[in-house]
């Protein structure tokens, strides 16, 4: 970074332009595998009028600018490949109004989901994507990434949310994409372009959400399998008779090990021959129809072959359960060096894809520890690194994971589901889409981003 440049972001933001070690190597990555590449600069603006003059400047110099969060993404989307500026928006931090009359909330980018959960809970409103990282994620990289979570197999995922943003251009203008309300039917939908963009096509500096009245009841079960082939089998069946659980998770027995050993809890017994369970939530306002439904579902699984069924019987109980299924990536991550891929197929194709990853998995001798959102068919494959030789994992890999992706697709599925593409999984982006289509996305990017300097290196 030239001294000139340091100079004006020094003018302009003080302290808080950083070139410290510290700040220079916390930002250097999130939480994607094992990648780290150092920025030139950190800033941490704290109005939109800064973040304005950042982008103007670096526009017209020609600077790379990677958006920063709370970096807890799994796709490299917040790593600065290309060093240059990394600009956080940790200080748009406030919940800016909650409107209980048009159950609406406004929120700078900076405050962390679970936060802003908690805020409109108070009100009687709910606002149901909830990534496993709640807790310390961004609502703002949430709606980057167009974020799901265990809740979007009934309530659906962040786009369905977002009514209006406003948003910050490389070239430094200020536009606001929408307007704020449930139904809008003019021009193009700029909203919906920016949500799911992986900040490539601008800075979100505010977000209009709705929100909707939050279920006073909900019901946890617990369903061990004999045969994890079987637990995804179950699925389907479940919504063929008219269920639609508000959480529907996947867990196969080695996921369930690791995260145990991991926190050092075991929340619940598993058998020698368990060889996966899924984690079924039920919500809603009426606690007699709610039961029912839980005897639907015990109905349902009565044809598969299944032990005896848990139900989480306190709310105490219901948080070690989730806790579990929310650590499992951390208790991964802590257990090796891995990489994870984010896959989506129909929810009918799962035992398909399951079978896939087993089979590619023993013909490139690598081990997979799977889990993930079943009710959306989003399958979180975690691959470890294990014995791997450096040859295998570098070169013969990638090929493992494409000949995968192939399968996916072949499936009616897709690469990601939640996680976005970023910059571990560009290189297939040629197996979802035709050259059309990659340069309809790459006319997009260039029409907002003509120098293309925000969050270069990323999704293409």
């Amino acid at each position: 970074m030239q001294p000139e440049h340091i100079s004006f972001f020094n003018k302009l933001l003080g302290d808080r332009c950083s070139l410290t070690k510290s700040d220079l190597l916390k930002y250097s990555h999130d939480e994607t595998e094992d990648i780290s590449i150092l920025p030139g600069v950190v800033l941490k603006p704290n109005c939109v009028l800064e973040i304005s003059q950042i982008l103007s400047y670096c526009n017209t110099h020609e600077l790379p600018v990677t958006p920063s969060g709370a970096r807890t993404g799994l796709s490299g989307g917040a790593i600065p490949c290309l060093n240059g500026v990394v600009l956080s928006m940790e200080k748009f931090n406030k919940i800016l109004s909650i409107d209980e009359n048009n159950h609406q909330v406004t929120t700078e980018p900076g405050v962390i989901t679970q936060v802003l959960q908690d805020a409109v809970k108070e009100k009687g409103l709910f606002y149901p994507p909830d990534p496993a990282s709640k807790g310390s994620c961004f609502i703002g990289g949430n709606v980057a990434e167009n974020s799901g979570g265990p809740k979007a197999v009934k309530y659906g995922v962040t786009s369905e949310y977002v009514l209006n943003l406003e948003v910050v251009l490389p070239t430094g203008k200020i536009i606001w994409t929408g307007a704020n309300v449930l139904k809008n039917a003019t021009g193009y939908n700029l909203t919906q372009l920016i949500v799911g963009s992986e900040g490539t096509l601008g800075i979100i500096t505010k977000i209009i959400l709705k929100l909707i009245p939050h279920p006073t009841h909900d019901f946890l079960l617990l369903v061990p399998y004999f045969d994890a082939t079987d637990a995804c089998k179950s699925v389907a069946a479940l919504f063929q008779h008219g269920i639609t659980p508000s959480g529907l998770e996947f867990m196969e027995r080695d996921a369930i090990l690791l995260t145990q050993k991991f926190l050092g809890e075991s929340p619940f017994p598993i058998k020698d021959n368990h060889a996966a369970h899924l984690l079924i939530e039920i919500d809603g306002f009426n606690a007699e129809q709610l039961m029912e439904e839980c005897t639907q579902i015990m109905n349902v699984l009565e044809s598969f072959d299944t032990d005896e069924i848990l139900f989480a019987e306190s709310q105490a109980q219901k948080d070690q359960l989730w806790k579990l299924r929310r650590s499992v990536g951390e208790a991964v991550k802590a257990s090796s060096v891995y990489k994870e891929e984010d896959t989506v197929v129909p929810r009918y194709e799962l035992p398909k894809l399951l079978e896939h990853v087993k089979r590619i998995g023993n013909k490139y001798e690598f081990k997979s520890i799977c889990y993930g959102h079943a009710g959306d068919g989003n399958l979180h494959i975690n691959i470890l690194k294990g014995n791997l030789s450096e040859d295998q994992w570098k070169n013969e890999l990638p090929k493992a994971i494409r000949e995968l992706f192939q399968e996916v697709v072949k499936l009616g599925g897709t690469l990601s589901g939640e996680h976005g593409i970023g910059l571990v999984q560009k290189q297939y982006m040629d197996i979802p889409f035709d050259a059309t289509s990659l340069e309809l996305m790459r006319a997009i990017k260039v029409s907002f981003d003509p120098n293309g300097i925000l969050n270069p290196g990323k999704i293409f």
